[in-house]
C-alpha cells in the first residue's frame, strides 16, 4: 500500500507537456510551429518531466537519436497521438500499421511505459467539425457504424500489444465521433477492458458536455492517461452563439491556460489523488502559431499546477 503522505502524493501524479502546446497538431492549419528541439528545449526549462512524440517526423525517427534527444533534456517520452478513421473498416489495416510503426518507435528508444494514443481521425466529418461542442445524438454513429468503430480500435490495440508490448489508450475528441460523455461510455462498453484504457481530456470532456470529475468516477477503471486542458466557457458560448466550427473554436482560444477556463482542476486533482492514480497529467493548450508565446504559456501552466500541489 502506498504510504499516505504529501511528498507520495505529489509524485503519484507527474507532469509532462506536448508538442501540441507548441501548435504541432495533427491538423493543416496556417502557421509554422517552432522545431523539435526548441520545443523539447523550452519543455523541459518550463519545469516538465516528460513529452509526447507529436505528430510522426517532428522528432526524430531513429530510436537512438530519440532518446539521446529527450535524455539530454532529462525527459520521458509518455506517449504518441495516432488518428485513424475507425468507422470505416477499410481504414482499419492502415491504421494498425502507423499505431504499430510509432508504437515501435517508441519502444525501440526504450519508453516500454509509454501509451499508443489512439483516436478517431477528428477533423475529416463536416457534421461533426462544425458542430464541435454541440452534436446531437442524430449527428452520431449508428448501431453498425459503432460495432466497426469499436472493432477497429480492438484492432488496433491488439495489434500494438503482441507486436511491440505497449499498451493502447482512446482520446475522445470534439470532432470526433467520439466527443460526449454518452459517447465516451458507449465506446468503453464496447471495447476490450483488457486491450484498450481511456485517455481523459478534461478539456475535449468539458467541451463535449461533461463534466470531467464525473468523468473520472465513471471510467477510472479504464482512466489510464490523463490530460490537462482547460476550456473557456466565453469561447465556448460564442462558438454555439456564432455556429464556429472546431478550427474556429480553436484559433479564438477555447482551450486556454490552465485556471483561467471552466474545468475545476482542483476537484479534478483532488478525485485522481482519492483514487490513487499512479501515471502521468500532460499538459496540452493548442496554442497556435501567432496565438502568443508558448513557452510563457508553458511555464504559467505549471505554475498553476504547482499551487495545486503537483
Amino acid at each position: 500500500m502506498l504510504a499516505n503522505t504529501d511528498s507520495d502524493e505529489r509524485r503519484m501524479i507527474r507532469v509532462a507537456n506536448a508538442p501540441c502546446s507548441w501548435g504541432v497538431l495533427e491538423f493543416e492549419l496556417e502557421g509554422e510551429a517552432a522545431g523539435f528541439e526548441q520545443v523539447i528545449d523550452e519543455i523541459e526549462e518550463s519545469g516538465y518531466e516528460g513529452t509526447e512524440l507529436g505528430d510522426w517526423g517532428f522528432m526524430p525517427i531513429d530510436p537512438a537519436e530519440l532518446s539521446a534527444a529527450l535524455r539530454k533534456r532529462q525527459l520521458e517520452l509518455v506517449g504518441a497521438f495516432v488518428p485513424v478513421a475507425l468507422s470505416f473498416e477499410n481504414a482499419h489495416e492502415s491504421g494498425m500499421e502507423t499505431a504499430v510503426r510509432t508504437a515501435r518507435l517508441m519502444a525501440d528508444a526504450g519508453y516500454e511505459d509509454a501509451f499508443l494514443i489512439l483516436a478517431d481521425n477528428n477533423g475529416a466529418v463536416s457534421v461533426r467539425t462544425g458542430n464541435a461542442g454541440r452534436v446531437t445524438a442524430e449527428m452520431g454513429l449508428g448501431k453498425a457504424e459503432w460495432r466497426t468503430f469499436a472493432k477497429g480500435a480492438n484492432l488496433v490495440a491488439r495489434r500494438v500489444r503482441e507486436e511491440t508490448g505497449l499498451r493502447t489508450v482512446f482520446h475522445h475528441h470534439c470532432a470526433g465521433y467520439v466527443e460526449t460523455p454518452r459517447e465516451v461510455s458507449i465506446l468503453m462498453d464496447l471495447t476490450d477492458p483488457n486491450l484498450l484504457g481511456l485517455v481523459l481530456d478534461t478539456g475535449h470532456y468539458q467541451l463535449g458536455g461533461g463534466d470531467p470529475v464525473q468523468g473520472l468516477r465513471d471510467h477510472f477503471d479504464r482512466i489510464w492517461h490523463i490530460h490537462f486542458k482547460d476550456c473557456s466557457l466565453e469561447i465556448a458560448s460564442a462558438a454555439s452563439r456564432e455556429s464556429w466550427d472546431y478550427f474556429e473554436s480553436v484559433r479564438a482560444g477555447v482551450f486556454c491556460e490552465l485556471g483561467q477556463g471552466c474545468v475545476d482542476f482542483q476537484a479534478v486533482v483532488g478525485e485522481l489523488r482519492k483514487r490513487a492514480y499512479k501515471g502521468w497529467a500532460v499538459v496540452e493548450q493548442d496554442v497556435l502559431p501567432g496565438m502568443g508565446t508558448p513557452e510563457a504559456c508553458a511555464r504559467r501552466n505549471r505554475e498553476y499546477l504547482r499551487s495545486l500541489s503537483l
